[in-house]
């Protein structure tokens, strides 16, 4: 469960990303990079990005750090890493919705997401527990 909820992390954060490299429009300073890396073919699908698959990878990262959560119980670690999906689903939405420009909501959003999926792959959670019950792990 550790590794299934750390991959879906990385490509919550990783489709959220290239998703926005799409959108010329919506997020500019993402799509030239995307376009600078050979991405620009993306900008026909730009719509489908956005009402779709922008939710679908922040939904699919907020889920692994919730199940991940259950594995590791460190609260701090799964408020930090339920902020930038968070962050990315709002941006999407109130772009969707209310068609509002939301660059920089996504932008920090994206940044917590890779901040975090960061920190997991230097430090990965160990589980932490002070019921009497509770075994600690062999990592410590």
């Amino acid at each position: 469960m550790a590794l299934a909820t750390r991959i879906a992390d990385k490509a919550g954060f990783l489709g959220a990303f290239i998703s926005a490299m799409g959108c010329a429009a919506c997020f500019p300073a993402l799509a030239s990079l995307g376009a600078a890396i050979g991405l620009g073919f993306l900008t026909r699908w730009e719509s489908l990005f956005i009402t779709t698959l922008i939710p679908i990878f922040a939904l699919l990262a907020l889920a692994a750090n919730a199940l991940g959560w259950r594995s590791h119980r460190q609260t701090r670690r799964l408020v930090l890493g339920v902020i930038g999906p968070l962050l990315v689903l709002s941006a999407a939405l109130l772009m969707r919705f209310a068609h509002i420009g939301t660059a920089p909501l996504l932008y920090v959003g994206l940044a917590f997401m890779l901040a975090v999926s960061v920190w997991d792959l230097v430090s990965p959670p160990v589980r932490r527990c002070t019921a009497p019950t509770c075994q600690p792990s062999a990592n410590g």
